[in-house]
């Protein structure tokens, strides 16, 4: 396309990086914790579908802003791993019998060159991958650390089970039909059934997940998901004596103040009272609504606008406040994993509660009224969720909500019915899985009890298997690995055990591989305290924002974990955390493969060059919304790197550049400066070109310019900011020369236009020197000519002037 050889420059350049190990940095004690830089991408999971035109937009972003902090004298840590256990070489492992070590590795190899093709300034001897062995002892050793606190437990938890596969599946795998919940993989029938699973207490750190994120330098929408989902609320804690036997129903209410209300009650249909409230006569409705119920996922459950369904046990439980006598009814809007697993319903003051009490005729009472209301005990016909007034509360009549709530409270703690509580939508982390690709679970079954392999014993291998389909029995394929499976207790005794066969999700890998990249090929601890003090927390934390919730908040978990046993020294890892925007394809709409407008980065290199795609990538809009790809535009970036390389080719003097020239170099110092350091990536490039544009218009090509602009490219345009910087006569690299500095007194235009007016309207302009005084405003503008045809002859009411803008003449 041109004759800016980008190719052969790119190799070139990539090959000098990777000889000399450019980008290779140690923890140098002189340098100060001030000028050092932990700067981190989220990690990728290498699929088979290689690096797509999303990903090199947040690494481009990290990358400029390590090479621009190197040049300005940092110490910057910026490495670069694989998120490599995961679903996806399983399934393929399936299906071909190749064994996911095969796949995953192949994977990992195409985008290290890939990655390696686009110029980034890893520090590639920190390399890790999640599933390598020597970096799951780790992972392992940590789960050990959550086992010894009492944060790793054993429960029942239902979970989608598909009998023809004989395996638990995510919900990611189950898939929605007319004839009801589906495996995606084969449409088989699915079902929700309770399997033993690991489970981590996250819940434990629930406040302190929140606490964290007010100090955290995040967007604020991401805060608001994490908090969101947390879920803190807080209520009271009531006991519902049940009607007809000994026992009673526990719920958990943020609206004690309506307990007057509460007409019915709703279990989950998994409930454990259930069995025991249901009557003869309802026993056979219960039990087929709760088999229908195990078809449905717990989104669909809880769906806001969905028909409200139920069974009515034929039990009752008495309400604790005003001794009435209340139905039990099952439904499956109620989840046994959230709360209590059973409501009191108010359908006067809750509009699922109203919904429900409509569809089966069930009481509707008001007890709260605005406090305005002409009639407070009007009959409602809709539910009134917002605070007010008590109504038909008894002795509590005429209270403000928010007292009533203190003073209802404090009655029931009185009289041992309740308590106060504080609630989270959060719940344990499930943190098993029934698959071979992960890591397994280092525990032992020893006489009936759990016990952990010894830390000396780690890492617990994947064995190599025969087939990767599941057992049948719902456990994972290392079930069916005898020599793996049995093995004896570890105290020494000789008694045979089994070791755990679930593995762990692939968030496991995730939750610390920060933390190894300071001391990846450590065999003694999993990073050194001395390394951890010396780089975390991490700076800048770049990725997508589909990692906003659950990533995040697991990695803060485990973090606080490791802070608590000293093994870091704070507890949040991730100062600063940017999302990039999503890249859309042509016309913004999202890349699909089914749409065929996938990019590939592979395509655009070969035909454009890796500066041009990364300069394109940052030049397309701010770093965190969402843009649209345009190859016109990629060709117009093309087409300025290509003038930048024609400019090199003509030989630099030294004689001194006009004046005008130096400014707008200074002012080009200054501008990619400040928006190099904030991320504004594209009003950097646009001035650059600026810049360009200008010294096309001149014939003499000026070393003193030339140089500064050189060195403000290569952070952006780095194989090509390395080829000018050699044919200038430099030793490489420039990564490690220092960064242009600018004289602010340069930065100031010597003399500005003046707009002048009279009455608002502009009569005219005139030249002035920069910065100068009102007195001399008036003067120049009382001596235009122009505007001395609009005020000779008129009163002058008053002159209003703006430092280097304007000067106003108001005249009549």
């Amino acid at each position: 396309m041109s004759k800016y050889p980008f190719s052969e420059i790119e190799k070139r350049w990539q090959r000098f990086w990777e000889e000399n190990r450019t980008f290779r940095v140690t923890e140098d004690p002189s340098v100060p914790a001030e000028k050092r830089r932990y700067v981190l991408d989220m990690f990728p999971y290498p699929s088979a579908a290689g690096l797509h035109v999303g990903h090199p937009e947040g690494y481009t972003a990290t990358d400029i802003y390590c090479r621009f902090l190197r040049m300005r004298g940092y110490a910057v840590l910026h490495p670069m791993g694989f998120d490599s256990f995961g679903l996806p070489a399983e399934t393929y492992a399936i299906q071909t019998g190749t064994h996911p070590r095969t796949t995953t590795e192949a994977n990992i190899t195409r985008f290290r060159e890939q990655i390696k093709s686009l110029g980034f300034s890893y520090d590639w001897d920190r390399e890790v991958s999640t599933h390598d062995p020597d970096y799951y002892r780790w992972t392992q050793w940590i789960f050990l650390r959550l086992w010894e606190k009492g944060l790793a437990y054993v429960d029942e938890v239902p979970v989608w089970y598909c009998e023809a596969l004989g395996t638990v599946l995510a919900n990611e795998e189950v898939i929605s039909t007319p004839e009801g919940p589906r495996s995606e993989r084969g449409n088989h029938p699915v079902e929700r059934r309770p399997v033993r699973q690991w489970m981590l207490r996250i819940t434990a750190y629930a406040d302190r997940l929140l606490e964290g994120l007010e100090r955290l330098d995040w967007p604020e929408s991401i805060k608001t998901m994490q908090r969101n989902w947390i879920g803190r609320s807080e209520g009271a804690q009531v006991r519902f004596p049940l009607a007809d036997e000994p026992g009673e129903i526990e719920v958990f209410t943020t609206r004690p103040d309506t307990l007057f209300g509460a007409t019915y009650m709703v279990l989950a249909p998994e409930h454990p009272l259930v069995d025991r409230l249901t009557t003869d006569p309802n026993r056979r409705a219960v039990e087929e609504y709760r088999t229908q119920a195990k078809l449905k996922s717990d989104m669909e459950r809880t769906d806001l606008s969905r028909e409200k369904t139920g069974v009515f046990t034929g039990g009752y439980a008495v309400n604790p406040v005003n001794d009435e006598r209340i139905p039990v009814w099952i439904s499956d809007y109620v989840l046994l994993s959230y709360g209590t697993g059973a409501i009191m319903a108010v359908p006067g003051h809750d509009e699922r509660d109203f919904e429900f009490a409509q569809t089966f005729g069930l009481p509707i009472v008001r007890v709260v009224a605005p406090a305005d209301a002409p009639d407070p005990a009007a009959e409602l016909t809709e539910a009134m969720p917002e605070p007010g007034i008590a109504v038909n509360s008894g002795a509590f009549d005429g209270l403000r909500t928010d007292e009533f709530k203190e003073r209802i409270i404090a009655w029931l703690e009185e009289r041992d019915m309740g308590t106060r509580a504080v609630n989270y939508k959060l719940r344990d982390w499930i943190f098993s899985r029934q698959r071979y690709w992960g890591e397994p679970v280092p525990m032992i079954e020893c006489a009936g009890e759990y016990v952990p392999v010894p830390d000396d014993d780690l890492p617990v291998r994947l064995p190599e298997v025969e087939n990767y389909k599941p057992s049948g029995t719902g456990e994972s394929p290392l079930a069916q690995v005898d020599e793996w499976l049995y093995t004896e207790c570890p105290d020494g005794s000789g008694r045979k055990a089994r070791r755990e066969t679930n593995t762990m999700p692939q968030w496991a890998g995730s939750c610390w591989y920060y933390l190894r990249f300071l001391d990846p090929k450590n065999d003694r601890e999993l990073a050194s305290r001395e390394k951890v003090d010396y780089w975390m927390p991490v700076d800048l934390y770049v990725g997508g924002t589909e990692h906003a919730v659950l990533h995040l908040l697991y990695a803060r978990f485990w973090h606080k974990v490791l802070y608590d046993i000293g093994l870091v020294n704070t507890d949040e890892p991730f100062t600063r955390l940017v999302n990039q925007g999503m890249i859309l394809g042509e016309g913004g709409v999202k890349m699909s493969k089914s749409l065929g407008n996938v990019i590939n980065p592979d395509d655009i290199v070969a035909e454009f060059g890796a500066d041009s795609m990364r300069m394109y990538e940052m030049f397309m809009g701010p770093l965190e919304i969402a843009k649209p790809w345009s190859t016109n535009g990629l060709a117009g970036v093309h087409r300025f790197l290509d003038r930048v390389y024609r400019l090199s080719e003509r030989e630099p003097v030294d004689t001194e550049p006009p004046k005008e020239l130096v400014r707008l170099l200074h002012k080009t110092i200054r501008k990619v400066t400040s928006d190099t350091d904030s991320l504004a990536f594209n009003t950097a490039i646009a001035q650059m070109m600026i810049f360009v544009n200008e010294l096309f218009k001149v014939e003499t090509h000026y070393r003193e310019l030339w140089e500064p602009f050189v060195l403000l490219l290569s952070p952006y345009a780095p194989h090509l900011g390395e080829e000018l910087w050699a044919k200038l006569g430099h030793e490489p690299s420039v990564s490690r020369v220092d960064w242009p500095v600018y004289d602010p007194a340069l930065t100031v235009d010597e003399e500005v236009t003046i707009v002048l007016q009279v009455n608002g309207k502009v009569r005219s302009r005139v030249q002035a020197t920069a910065g100068s005084g009102r007195e001399e405003l008036e003067r120049l503008a009382r001596a235009d000519a122009r505007i001395r045809e609009w005020i000779d002859e008129k009163e002058v009411v008053k002159i209003i002037t703006v430092p280097d803008k304007l000067v106003n003449i108001v005249v009549r």
